[in-house]
């Protein structure tokens, strides 16, 4: 059996179907898998051992350049990776035109949300076979029941991720044990309050917890470093590839983040983590996992410091 996945952004949706894969796995043991994702975010699924062949596409580029040539032939070889392979059942568990466009490039029978479940109904026009999934249920539940009820075995309870980090040296960390702070963001309604992270940078130390501050662009990595420079035993991180901040993340005690993906890569890799949200809710997108977790505040709330470090030390033991 050859299975296609459509899941191509954002980092957190994509990082949200990697159970399907480990789902499909161990049901299929004989299955291959390909997924068919955002060049950006490539590198999610590769992480996966269960993962055959990636397929990238970069919609959200090629919708700024469509009257370029070079467009047109990125286009045309994704397609032609696409069709490269016959599929049994392609999978769009994105629920969006976008990825629908992407799931009928595929050669296979096409599989997605029905006309109430998908997040964009007119995506439901591109799949042969419909699923009604409740929308009221968090997003790894919802992919992992779609991808079930398409293939015929009902998923468990337990959630796996299915990913390990890379071993990429970061000779730059401090010694000794750290936490890593998540502190950016693709909203500034999302972000949590400077002078709090300042502070919870200093209780750490006073635990003897160096803390390290990843960023990925130069607004992101000032605001990094000017926190750091605040803080005790604190360093900011230089630019780093996906692969190198799952290292990170998985090499840390704990993890402390914001409403971004990262926090999400945490979770599946089984770190402790403690997610801060203040402009969204976490109900059906927020932090999951089997690993600790916890999920503070929420729109209009902003998580007190005592709170996160209450969440944190049952996440540390």
């Amino acid at each position: 059996m050859r299975i296609l996945l459509v899941k191509t952004s954002s980092l957190g949706d994509v990082i949200h179907n990697l159970p399907v894969v480990s789902d499909i796995r161990r049901h299929f043991p004989q299955a291959t898998i390909d997924w068919c994702v955002e060049n950006v975010f490539a590198a999610i699924p590769r992480l996966h051992p269960d993962v055959d062949r990636v397929i990238p596409v970069a919609i959200r580029r090629w919708r700024k350049s469509l009257l370029q040539g070079a467009t047109w032939r990125e286009i045309g070889a994704s397609r032609q990776a696409l069709r490269a392979k016959a599929y049994d059942l392609v999978i769009d568990t994105q629920g969006l035109i976008k990825s629908g466009l992407c799931t009928i490039q595929a050669r296979g029978p096409r599989a997605g949300y029905s006309f109430d479940a998908a997040r964009e109904p007119l995506a439901a026009i591109f799949y042969g076979r419909h699923y009604s999934v409740p929308r009221d249920l968090h997003a790894v539940v919802r992919n992992r029941q779609l991808a079930a009820a398409a293939l015929g075995y009902l998923a468990d309870a337990t959630v796996d991720y299915g990913i390990a980090a890379p071993a990429v040296s970061c000779d730059w960390l401090p010694a000794g044990d750290h936490v890593v702070l998540l502190t950016a963001t693709s909203r500034d309604d999302k972000l949590w309050p400077e002078e709090r992270w300042i502070e919870l940078g200093h209780r750490l130390a006073d635990q003897g917890l160096s803390t390290v501050l990843p960023a990925g662009s130069a607004p992101e990595r000032e605001r990094a470093a000017r926190l750091a420079a605040a803080m005790p035993q604190a360093v900011a991180a230089p630019p780093l590839s996906i692969e190198a901040l799952a290292a990170l993340l998985a090499g840390a005690r704990g993890v402390v983040g914001v409403d971004t993906g990262l926090t999400h890569l945490a979770v599946a890799l089984k770190v402790p983590t403690v997610a801060l949200y203040t402009a969204t809710e976490p109900g059906l997108t927020g932090v999951y996992g089997s690993a600790f977790h916890r999920n503070l505040g929420g729109c209009g709330q902003c998580p007190e410091v005592d709170a996160v470090l209450a969440e944190l030390a049952q996440g540390l033991g």
